[in-house]
């Protein structure tokens, strides 16, 4: 297990855990990070990484990034 942060872009990974505070996990749930659920890293900008999920792209912060287990 490792945070989505070291993952290799463009290959999907399965989100094994969702660290941090209830609002930090209740935030990341909304955005669509669900243990179980699938994530692949499209891009790394400026430390920040852009995101793959459910059909969505989104742009997470590394320190979020490093809550989620891969």
């Amino acid at each position: 297990m490792m945070p989505l942060v070291y993952a290799e872009a463009g290959t999907p990974q399965i989100i094994k855990r969702i660290g941090g505070n209830q609002e930090v996990k209740k935030h990341l749930e909304d955005l669509g990070f669900n243990v179980g659920g699938e994530v692949s890293v499209v891009s790394t900008l400026g430390g920040n990484l852009i995101v793959k999920v459910k059909e969505s792209r989104i742009a997470v912060s590394s320190e979020l990034a490093k809550k989620i287990m891969i």
